[in-house]
């Protein structure tokens, strides 16, 4: 009688991002929220940032937390204009993980509900975008330029917007915002030179989430479904795969850019 061959145990391949540290500034909400649990489903450890509710934060890290005996998230507050806060959250990030820093994904932006023309908009509200969008953008990049990860896997992802080549009206001060965002991270990029630190912007273009709808009428609403070739706005889950993407090894070689996420829309 043959003998009979126990059947073997095939291991499953690690995840892309298994056990790498990840912070993702606005993550509490929207394509933020959409990008850390993306991250988290390929292994990484979420930092989750928040600037004031603290209650979508911490949900986003129990759901995280619920699929795993290990911590696999947590919540830090900080406002991304803040320096010393800024600073806070990475050292916050350190010491939560006592772990590399890998990822870094500058999510958090405001957007001016009134969608005023240049002439009439707020010097105030212009001074609030400016300060979130660019001087955020600027501190986290500058931040996490020094403590990411060199020598391999390092990755800086800062989310920009379509709207910087769509030109539309009232998006004077985002459009800009974001904008002077993509130059600087395109520089960021050959500063680093020799450093196998990436730096990119992802740029989605109108996405159904809380900021998008905030202050539009239905038919501002209509006009960007109808305006996308794929005649519906997009979803923070066609962003994060992006995003993830960039974040693992296999996008290692894109560097420098900025890739427009809109179905068409420009």
């Amino acid at each position: 009688m043959a003998a009979v061959t126990p059947p073997q145990t095939v291991e499953s391949p690690p995840l892309p991002l298994h056990g790498r540290v990840a912070i993702v500034t606005g993550g509490s909400r929207g394509i933020g929220k959409a990008i850390a649990l993306h991250l988290a489903s390929l292994g990484a450890k979420l930092v989750i940032n928040y600037n004031f509710n603290s209650t979508l934060a911490d949900r986003v890290v129990s759901e995280i937390n619920s699929n795993s005996n290990e911590l696999r998230a947590v919540s830090i507050k900080a406002d991304v204009s803040n320096e010393i806060q800024v600073k806070s959250l990475f050292d916050a990030t350190e010491s939560a993980f006592n772990s590399p820093l890998y990822v870094v994904v500058n999510a958090a932006g405001v957007l001016d509900s009134s969608y005023s023309t240049t002439m009439n908009s707020s010097t105030e509200q212009f001074n609030k975008t400016i300060n979130v969008n660019t001087r955020g953008a600027y501190l986290i990049c500058k931040e996490a330029a020094k403590r990411v990860k060199r020598d391999g896997g390092g990755r800086i992802i800062c989310l920009t917007s379509s709207m910087v080549v769509a030109l539309r009206p009232g998006y004077g001060a985002y459009a800009a915002s974001k904008a002077a965002v993509e130059a600087m991270v395109k520089i960021l990029a050959k500063e680093l030179k020799g450093t196998r630190i990436t730096a990119n912007c992802v740029a989605p273009g109108p996405v159904a989430s809380d900021m998008f709808f905030e202050g539009k009428s239905e038919e501002m609403v209509n006009r960007a479904i109808v305006e996308n070739p794929f005649g519906r706005l997009g979803v923070p889950e066609d962003v994060a795969p992006l995003v993830g993407f960039l974040a693992g090894d296999s996008g290692e070689w894109v560097n420098g850019q900025v890739v427009r996420v809109n179905g068409g829309y420009v």
